[in-house]
C-alpha cells in the first residue's frame, strides 16, 4: 500500500511529489504527449458540432439552476427512486457512506463484491476501509483493475492508468494473473483481463457502481462506461449498491440529450459513451440501494465563490489540456481528484492539507475554456489562493515574497531601484540568479537584461528623445 500512504498521510506537497515524477524524464514526455493527443481528439470532436457552444451553455444553465434548488431536486429524486423500489439512505461524510455499504454487504453475509468505476468511493477510501472488515473488492474497470493490483491510487479520473507504459502492465498482469513474463501487447493483455474478471462477474452476489447522472423526474440514475462493466456487474448480483454524489442531480430525463453529448466528447473524444446504462428499478428478487452523499459538498455549496465547481461531470478535459497536471502526474496531487478540478475541490475538505494546490496551475484558463459546463476553473484556483493566505495556511516563504511584492509593486521609488538592481545582477552577476536554488532556473534560463526599463523607454518616448 505504499503509494495509498504517501497519497494519504505523507506531507509532501505538490512540487515534491512532481519532482518524484520528473525524474523519470521519457516517463513525463510520453504522459505529456498521451494527453494533449487526447485533448486534440476532444478538439475534433467538438469542432464538428456547430451547436457545441450552446450545449455548454444549456449544460450550465441547467447545473445553475440545479444548485440554486439542490434540495428539492434530491427531494424528488428519493420520493420516485423509492416508489421505483430503490432503497435510498444518505450519508453526511465518507466513514457514513463506507459503514452504509459495509451494514448492507454483512447483512448478506457478503465477503467479496465487484466494483465498478466511482470516484466518489475513491474519495471515500472505501476499498480499504471494507479490506480492514473483511470484504475482499475487485474493481472491474480496466485502468482501475490494473492501479489496484499495482496498490496505487488512480492518476485520471477516466484514465485511471494513463501514468503506466505496457511493460509495465505486463509485468503486473505476469505478477498477479500469471501471463508469461514479458508479453506486453495490449490486445493479449486486454484479454486476459476479461477472462479473469469474467469469473469476478459471474460469483460476486454484490456490486457497487458509480452514478453518472440521477434524473429527479424519474428517480432514475445513469451510469457511463466504455467496456459494459457496471452492466456485467450490476445485473449478475443479487444486490446493487451505487454510490452519487449530492450534486450528480439533473432535474429531468430530456436534459440526459445535453449531457450524454458533453461528456464524452470532452472526455476522450468519443461521440458518446459505449454504454450509457439507465437504471430505475431493481429486477424481481434483487435489491437496488443508493448512498446520497455529502462530505463537504454543501459546505462547497456555501462558498458563493466556489459553487460553480458543483458542477463537474467528472470528463477530465481539464487535466488532459493542463500543462502542469501533464507534466507533474496525478500523483503529485495527493487528493482522488487530481488536476485543476481536485485542486478546487480539495481545500474545501481539507484547506491546510491541500493548500498547496491552487498554486500548482498556470492559471492560462485552458482548464476553463475546455469545460463542458463552464466552469471557471482558474478563477477560482486564483480565489483560492487569496482564501488560503488570508487563512494563514501559505507557507512562511511564500508569505514572506508577497509581502515583500506588495511593498515592492505599490512603492514606485523602491520598484525603479529593484528593477535597476536587477538588471545590473542578470548583466554583470548571472550566478546569482541562475543556480539550483532557483526554481525558475530548473528548467528554463533567466532572460538576457533590458538595456532600460520600460519606464525609461517611456519617459525619452514622452520628451520626444
Amino acid at each position: 500500500m505504499e503509494n495509498r500512504i504517501i497519497m494519504n498521510i505523507d506531507v509532501k506537497d505538490h512540487a515534491s511529489l512532481s519532482d518524484i515524477f520528473n525524474e523519470d524524464e521519457d516517463r513525463v514526455d510520453w504522459h505529456d504527449e498521451t494527453l494533449w493527443w487526447i485533448r486534440q481528439k476532444r478538439d475534433n470532436a467538438v469542432n464538428q458540432l456547430p451547436e457545441w457552444e450552446s450545449l455548454r451553455e444549456t449544460a450550465s444553465q441547467i447545473k445553475n439552476n440545479v444548485l440554486s434548488d439542490l434540495s428539492n431536486y434530491l427531494l424528488q429524486f428519493e420520493a420516485n427512486a423509492t416508489k421505483n423500489g430503490i432503497t435510498i439512505y444518505w450519508a453526511a461524510d465518507a466513514k457514513e457512506h463506507n459503514e452504509i455499504v459495509l451494514s448492507l454487504l454483512q447483512s448478506k453475509q457478503v465477503k467479496q463484491m465487484v466494483k465498478s468505476k466511482s470516484m466518489l468511493t475513491e474519495e471515500c477510501h472505501l476499498n480499504e476501509f471494507l479490506a480492514e472488515n473483511g470484504i475482499d473488492v475487485i474493481d472491474s474497470d480496466l485502468g482501475e483493475r490494473i492501479v489496484q493490483l499495482a496498490k496505487e491510487p488512480p492518476s485520471h479520473i477516466v484514465l485511471p492508468c494513463i501514468h503506466k507504459k505496457k511493460e509495465e502492465i505486463g509485468e503486473l498482469f505476469h505478477q498477479h494473473l500469471g501471463t508469461p513474463a514479458g508479453n506486453a501487447d495490449p490486445q493479449f493483455l486486454t484479454e486476459t483481463a476479461r477472462q479473469h474478471l469474467r469469473e469476478t462477474f459471474l460469483t460476486r452476489r454484490a456490486a457497487l457502481t458509480g452514478v453518472n447522472f440521477a434524473v429527479a423526474e424519474t428517480g432514475e440514475f445513469v451510469v457511463c462506461t466504455n467496456e459494459g462493466n457496471a452492466d456485467m456487474g450490476a445485473h449478475l448480483a443479487d444486490i446493487h449498491i451505487a454510490s452519487m454524489g449530492i450534486e450528480k442531480i439533473i432535474p429531468k430525463r430530456k436534459h440526459l440529450g445535453v449531457f450524454l453529448r458533453l461528456l464524452t466528447r470532452s472526455a476522450t473524444g468519443q461521440p458518446i459513451t459505449t454504454y450509457s446504462s439507465h437504471f430505475s428499478k431493481p429486477r424481481p428478487g434483487q435489491e437496488m440501494h443508493i448512498i446520497i452523499v455529502d462530505n463537504g459538498r454543501t459546505v462547497q455549496l456555501g462558498r458563493e465563490d466556489f459553487r460553480n465547481s458543483l458542477k463537474c461531470i467528472r470528463c477530465g478535459a481539464c487535466m488532459n489540456t493542463c500543462p502542469v497536471y501533464r507534466r507533474s502526474g496525478g500523483h503529485s496531487y495527493h487528493n482522488a481528484i487530481s488536476g485543476p478540478i481536485g485542486s478546487i475541490l480539495a481545500p474545501n475538505l481539507d484547506m491546510e492539507k491541500y493548500a498547496d494546490l491552487p498554486f500548482a496551475s498556470t492559471l492560462c484558463g485552458s482548464c476553463s475554456n475546455v469545460c463542458p459546463v463552464k466552469i471557471d476553473i482558474h478563477q477560482q484556483l486564483y480565489k483560492w489562493r487569496q482564501v488560503i493566505v488570508k487563512n494563514g495556511y501559505a507557507t512562511a516563504a511564500k508569505k514572506a515574497s508577497m509581502h515583500l511584492m506588495s511593498f515592492t509593486l505599490s512603492t514606485p521609488s523602491v520598484y525603479h531601484v529593484g528593477g535597476k538592481a536587477g538588471r545590473w545582477v542578470l548583466k554583470h552577476a548571472p550566478f546569482a540568479v541562475n543556480n539550483k536554488f532557483n526554481p525558475w532556473y530548473k528548467h528554463r534560463d533567466m532572460p538576457e537584461p533590458p538595456k532600460e526599463s520600460f519606464g525609461e523607454w517611456y519617459a525619452k518616448i514622452k520628451n520626444g528623445k
